[in-house]
């Protein structure tokens, strides 16, 4: 009875996601070449920006972000660490220049050209070079940003997460990528992990796979970096270590990512149970991006700043084309 009273908040978000999943994949199944994952993300945001989210159905629309994590730890499953490991070191050095240079990039753009002051810049740079706007969280809470400063920058991010989604598998069939480049391109220079995925899958499975592998590998480097930022910004008095606020936002799913990965790479699961597990993560996936969709405001992004916008579009430009340059040498 306890479970059953704690599960009911949950039910009417959770039946939402569901009927939008459903209309997602039949929608897709009757167009050739559209993909469940991007009708998704549009029927959320469609329903979310016309009609709302009803106050009785946003704990279980909330869930998203768990069905999210859990597909991408489910995930692991898909991943063959033969053909990760052939191209690993390449792909590994294309996140961690990225990342790095991105930062400074960023920072300089925002600061210099720009001329945002504080910790704006800091926390544009965390969003678009790392893992979107867990980042921005994550590396405002280690700086003591203000929560003003932490939604101006999370907003922005998430304008560039509903641009990008679109675009980017638009510029990869008219570039001619393959599935490993695309992936690997969006993985690089997009922001948050949930479009980067949508993205990905949107070109072809094995690019949503390389998508999100990379991002993983973008989203590892987070704990590095805040302490960097911490160290960095060492004046500032804070009531906790750093560490342990760091090790709480901390993405801890990418732990039970590289489980599975292990698990499914040492022969202990059958293909009818890997195939299970695909299937699995592909509803999980689905039901996410529905989510992800109602998370989509369009009005809150018109109030974005000219500056924010200006300067995290001059940082996608030049990472977006430099990667683009890489994968397309490299790989």
């Amino acid at each position: 009875m306890r479970l059953v009273a704690a599960a009911r908040p949950y039910v009417l978000g959770l039946a939402v996601l569901a009927a939008g999943a459903l209309l997602a994949n039949a929608v897709a199944g009757a167009v050739d070449g559209l993909q469940p994952l991007v009708v998704a993300v549009g029927i959320g945001a469609l329903v979310g920006n016309t009609v709302g989210t009803p106050a009785a159905a946003e704990p279980g629309v909330g869930v998203d972000k768990l069905f999210l994590e859990t597909g991408i730890v489910l995930l692991g499953a898909a991943v063959v660490v033969e053909e990760f490991l052939a191209a690993g070191p390449t792909v590994l050095g294309l996140v961690v220049v990225a990342v790095a240079g991105g930062l400074l990039l960023a920072e300089l753009i925002a600061r210099v050209l720009f001329r945002l002051d504080g910790t704006t810049p800091s926390l544009l740079a965390a969003g678009a070079s790392i893992c979107g706007v867990s980042a921005v969280v994550a590396i405002g809470r280690v700086l003591d940003a203000r929560g003003s400063a932490i939604t101006f920058a999370a907003a922005t991010v998430l304008l560039f997460d509903a641009v990008t989604l679109v675009a980017f598998p638009i510029a990869g069939e008219w570039l001619g990528l393959t599935g490993r480049q695309f992936g690997v391109w969006a993985g690089v220079s997009m922001f948050s992990t949930g479009p980067v995925a949508a993205a990905g899958f949107a070109h072809s499975p094995e690019a949503g796979q390389w998508a999100t592998v990379t991002k993983l590998a973008r989203n590892s480097l987070l704990g590095g970096v805040a302490i960097a930022y911490s160290i960095a910004y060492t004046a500032r008095s804070a009531t906790e270590p750093g560490v342990r606020r760091l090790w709480a936002e901390f993405p801890k799913f990418l732990l039970g990512f590289l489980a599975v990965a292990a698990i499914a790479n040492s022969g202990l699961l059958s293909p009818a149970a890997l195939d299970s597990i695909g299937r699995v993560s592909d509803a999980l996936f689905t039901l996410a991006f529905v989510g992800l969709g109602f998370s989509i405001r369009i009005r809150e992004m018109r109030e974005v700043g000219g500056a924010a916008v200006g300067a995290v579009l001059v940082h996608l430009l030049v990472v977006s084309a430099l990667a683009l340059a890489a994968v397309r040498w490299l790989l």
